[in-house]
């Protein structure tokens, strides 16, 4: 087997990575390239992961996730995506763009107009006028249970 130089492929072409570039490394799943396995974890946590989580997740060193963390992060600014991956509380979080809070806004409380029962008003009632107040004080008060309110 010929030897081959650093960076480049068997058939004598260049790899095509820049300086200091995270190459594609496949995961532990087959074909699962390290951006996407981590792009795919990153949609799911509710908050901030470590590196070192998200490291043993893929199963790859700690430095190689880290730098495909932050070409991920420069990717999404360079494509002005609607969202953003950034380190926050010792960890990374997908976020949504600060120019596009108002859209969504728009879309969390659009038919979030919810309306109360009677006995949800007057439980609330309850609990203004006499608070602090235990449930089985305001069921006394109500004359009624009031678990399902």
């Amino acid at each position: 087997m010929p030897a081959v130089a650093d960076g480049e492929l068997p058939d004598g072409e260049q790899a095509a990575t820049k300086p200091g570039e995270v190459t594609e490394v496949m995961v532990s799943a087959p074909g699962a390239p390290l951006k996407s396995a981590l792009e795919a974890v990153l949609l799911v946590v509710d908050e901030p992961v470590s590196e070192l989580i998200l490291a043993q997740i893929v199963e790859c060193p700690t430095e190689q996730v880290a730098a495909a963390l932050t070409e991920l992060s420069a990717e999404y600014t360079e494509q002005g995506r609607g969202f953003d991956l950034r380190r926050a509380a010792g960890g990374w979080r997908l976020y949504t763009r600060e120019e596009y809070a108002a859209y969504v806004e728009r879309f969390i409380t659009d038919g979030q107009q919810a309306r109360l029962t009677q006995a949800a008003l007057e439980t609330l009632a309850v609990v203004a006028y006499k608070q602090p107040v235990s449930r089985s004080r305001i069921s006394a008060i109500r004359g009624v249970g009031v678990d399902s309110v």
